[in-house]
């Protein structure tokens, strides 16, 4: 059996049907518990979402800590994801993936509420929470190990792939194929690989761009993200609206499409659970990939939010999981359906998004992938920030403190991660970063189901209180 064999079936078994059941169980465990609330308090959470708290206590702004999660959680997913799951699924994936984020922002409901409620809070102001203190001091110092064994696999989730290898080469790829997509002046070649002046620039001014970033903490992080975050994700909302626009005639056809397939109706009698099952399962997965709702790192940029009030940065922090997947993942799986780029024989991944952009409207084609390209490295060059801040507080936690030395030495590493990353191949690293990140969510939704009681008495607690006049 070789490397990627032995790597393919870890991956299978991080991300397999036992994951998938445990994340929808575990989401559907607390939809129940809290009757629904991301059904019924969803306008309260966006309103909450503009509106900070002055006297609260933290870091940074409740926007400026959802920017940050935003930053990790919107990126390449949006647009890769969503279009390798209606490839391989059908058009019934975007369906199951819809289902996944309805369920999963009472996941993301609970894991801010719990950072919030367990976190620890230096007297410089420094904040440190996430799933590693409410599984030490939610379930107890005797669970700490579990708490630890999140953070370790947290740690290589940011540093080997997720956080900055494949998202820089994500960068690279997308400028190379508007700027020079027949590689044509090439800088160098290692082996068979020939790597052109576009990669090498890139990734130069990327490692740049990030250590001026990140080199200042979450502050500068957060700052960054409140600017870059809601910027592009109004220009993906506002260019996927106009194609749907233009397009409005196929919409009703692109809506049966997805409930028929999402049911299998399209298969023969006998195999329409099995159509179901596939469609369920892509959508499921790519939906958990894309909003992390249940992997457990939204709640560490959650715990540096400036709050007094866990059930407040709860709601705030569910509507990542809205934003993420309920508008921006449906707006590609319909832009891709209403132009029928997912029937283009030889497309996949980004390209099928590309083709969406590049014949939905009106317009020369290479103004299409220019504007998926920058959507790209956008989402891409975030989502290297996020991760950064998620992997240090990992790594600080592990540690056992605040240790200058080491956290300086790693995001110098991160750093030269980012540099190299164009330079890499990318598949062996894209399927360890899954692995890691399927062991990750292991303990975070161990502690969520066990700390569900938690959840559903202070969210009581909260609007009792509101009800009394004692909340605004």
């Amino acid at each position: 059996m070789t490397f990627m064999e032995i790597l393919t079936k870890l991956d299978d078994l991080a991300w397999g049907i036992p994951m998938l059941i445990l994340i929808m169980g575990g989401g559907l465990l607390l939809t129940v518990r809290l009757g629904g609330l991301q059904f019924r308090k969803l306008g309260l959470a966006l309103r909450y979402m503009w509106k900070n708290e002055e006297d609260g206590h933290g870091e940074v702004s409740s926007f400026a800590a959802l920017c940050t999660a935003l930053s990790a959680t919107v990126g390449t997913g949006n647009i890769v994801g969503v279009a390798t799951a209606i490839a391989v699924g059908g058009p019934g994936a975007l369906f199951w993936m819809l289902v996944a984020a309805c369920v999963g922002m009472a996941t993301k409901y609970a894991e801010g509420l719990l950072a919030i409620k367990y976190r620890e809070i230096d007297d410089d102001g420094h904040a440190l929470g996430g799933p590693f203190y409410y599984i030490e001091r939610g379930m107890g110092r005797n669970w700490k190990w579990l708490g630890k064994l999140f953070a370790f696999f947290g740690i290589f989730v940011g540093l080997l792939g997720i956080g900055t290898i494949t998202q820089v080469n994500g960068i690279a790829t997308a400028i190379e194929n508007v700027t020079d997509p027949g590689k044509n002046h090439i800088a160098f070649s290692i082996g068979e690989n020939a790597y052109t002046w576009t990669t090498v620039i890139v990734a130069v001014a990327v490692a740049v761009l990030v250590a001026l970033v990140i080199i200042g903490g979450i502050r500068r992080i957060s700052r960054v993200a409140e600017i870059i975050v809601p910027f592009m994700i109004v220009v993906y909302v506002v260019v996927t609206l106009a194609i749907l626009i233009f397009n409005i005639t196929a919409i009703p056809g692109a809506i049966v499409d997805v409930i028929r397939s999402a049911f299998g109706l399209d298969a023969a009698a006998g195999g329409m659970l099995g159509a179901m099952l596939v469609a369920m399962q892509k959508g499921v997965a790519r939906g958990v990939f894309s909003n992390e709702a249940g992997l457990g790192s939204a709640p560490i940029a959650a715990a540096a939010a400036q709050t007094k009030e866990c059930v407040r940065q709860g709601l705030v922090t569910m509507t990542g999981t809205f934003i993420d997947t309920i508008i921006v993942c449906m707006m590609t799986g319909l832009s891709i359906l209403v132009t029928k780029s997912n029937l283009v024989e030889g497309l996949e991944g980004a390209a099928v998004t590309a083709n969406a952009f590049s014949k939905g409207l009106p317009w020369p084609e290479t103004i299409g992938a220019v504007v998926l390209a920058i959507c790209l490295a956008f989402f891409a060059f975030t989502t290297i920030l996020g991760w950064d801040y998620y992997s240090e507080r990992c790594l600080e936690y592990f540690i056992g403190g605040r240790k200058q030395g080491v956290l300086s030495a790693y995001r110098w590493l991160y750093i030269i991660a980012v540099l190299i990353g164009p330079f890499l191949t990318v598949s062996a690293v894209w399927t360890i970063a899954d692995i890691f990140n399927g062991f990750m969510a292991v303990p975070n939704l161990i502690a969520l189901i066990a700390l569900s009681g938690v959840v559903a008495h202070e969210t009581k607690d909260y609007f009792k209180r509101m009800s009394e006049g004692r909340i605004e």
